[in-house]
């Protein structure tokens, strides 16, 4: 560990930390966007308290060494079971946010997932993060998902490991702490906004070396010369709705390397997808920031697990905020967890510095969590005894046995 990287990790021990800090050096406009869920926060705070109440039991005298965090994913080794969730428009939370979380990721050795609504391509983005760049898509649906099928070869071409689509996005819900803080639906910039940016000089500073964030993927696709706010409403007109199950199925096709499907809760949807092709499931409430009344991801998992029964790579998304995190998803079946708002946080307190220094945060509190549970490896969480209140188990859904198609669900 450098010097440098020791000072932040003696002023910023956690993700909390680094959002604490976040809060006072980005504008609030920022803030609110990164930070805030549907509703009341309260699907936000599910996903947290859920985590925090899962138990893990030691065993002690089995660990003779430091214990090794790598893990494989789709056949690629990387450092740690965690990687990066896609974000949409990480530029908003501080400008150039991609290149930084790129950077980061490839030095580190963990999974990027760069969002399709970023302010750089999937070309610049495995120029920078060659061996660990995913890339996500939202529905495209406009012309039998022209957009959409050839962003999917356009990723293939530039050498994207893993291809993501979104499915739990059927339509924009309210998030009432981004209204009050001056955004709205469709887009539009403010005096408000822009007085509240000029409250943050290191963000400014951010915007004026990357320039205002202008969704580099899609922007072969729009008309020339088209401002922030034209932007947001052809995005708004031409991407939005849930995936339907044939229109996975394009994908599918299209696409010859490892798809995931972010947003499963129900074991239901996991058999049919498994059942397809499909080879990775994020389990994920989308951070708690589309309805309120879902359950926490982590509750959500047991179930997932059991119905995919080793047959797909499975994710843990939303409310990851620690190492700690990370080894009760893996303890409870999942094989990787993936964390979005707390690069965010680490953007907005630390700069270009952030990303970095968060990975370091996980992968430090994950190797130390195994060591005090008594494992050597990551394989050896899944022997773990725990306690899991929350957990949905496919018994849960008995009493639904069948889903929109009358197909047994479990």
């Amino acid at each position: 560990m450098t010097p440098d990287e020791f000072a932040l990790m003696r002023a910023y021990p956690t993700a909390m930390d680094l959002r604490a800090r976040a809060k006072k050096m980005m504008p609030n406009f920022s803030f609110e966007y990164m930070d805030g869920g549907a509703g009341n926060d309260t699907n936000v705070k599910r996903n947290w308290d859920s985590l925090d109440s899962v138990q893990l039991m030691p065993r002690y005298g089995l660990v003779s060494r430091p214990p090794s965090c790598e893990a494989t994913l789709f056949g690629h080794k990387y450092s740690a079971p965690i990687g990066i969730s896609p974000i949409g428009g990480p530029g908003t939370a501080y400008p150039g946010a991609e290149h930084y979380l790129a950077r980061a990721a490839q030095k580190a050795n963990v999974p990027y997932t760069l969002g399709l609504l970023s302010g750089i391509d999937m070309v610049e983005a495995a120029k920078i993060a060659p061996d660990v760049l995913w890339f996500q898509l939202y529905r495209a649906h406009a012309n039998k998902h022209e957009i959409g099928l050839d962003l999917a070869r356009r990723a293939a071409a530039a050498g994207v490991k893993v291809l993501v689509l979104t499915i739990d996005t059927p339509i924009r819900t309210t998030r009432p702490r981004e209204t009050k803080a001056g955004i709205t639906n469709p887009f539009r910039v403010t005096n408000r906004l822009r007085f509240d940016a000029l409250t943050s000089p290191s963000w400014c500073a951010a915007m004026l070396r990357h320039g205002v964030p202008r969704f580099a993927s899609l922007r072969p696709y729009m008309k020339p010369g088209m401002d922030l706010s034209a932007t947001a409403d052809w995005i708004r007109k031409e991407i939005g709705g849930a995936f339907t199950w044939d229109e996975i199925a394009l994908y599918r096709d299209v696409w010859k390397g490892p798809l995931v499907l972010k947003g499963v809760l129900h074991p239901g949807d996991a058999e049919r997808a498994i059942a397809m092709g499909i080879d990775g499931l994020f389990v994920t409430n989308h951070g708690g920031r589309q309805i309120e009344a879902l359950p926490a991801s982590v509750d959500a998992l047991p179930a997932i697990v059991e119905q995919a029964k080793g047959r797909a790579t499975i994710i843990l998304d939303s409310g990851v905020r620690s190492g700690v995190d990370a080894a009760r998803a893996v303890a409870l079946g999942a094989d990787a967890a993936f964390v979005g708002k707390a690069f965010l946080w680490s953007l907005g307190a630390l700069g270009p510095r952030g990303p970095g220094h968060l990975i370091n945060v996980l992968s430090e509190d994950m190797r130390a969590t195994m060591g005090q549970l008594g494992c050597q490896k990551v394989s050896d969480l899944r022997d773990v005894v725990r306690r899991h209140p929350g957990a949905w188990h496919l018994d849960d859904f008995a009493m639904n046995q069948t889903n929109n198609t009358g197909d047994a669900t479990c």
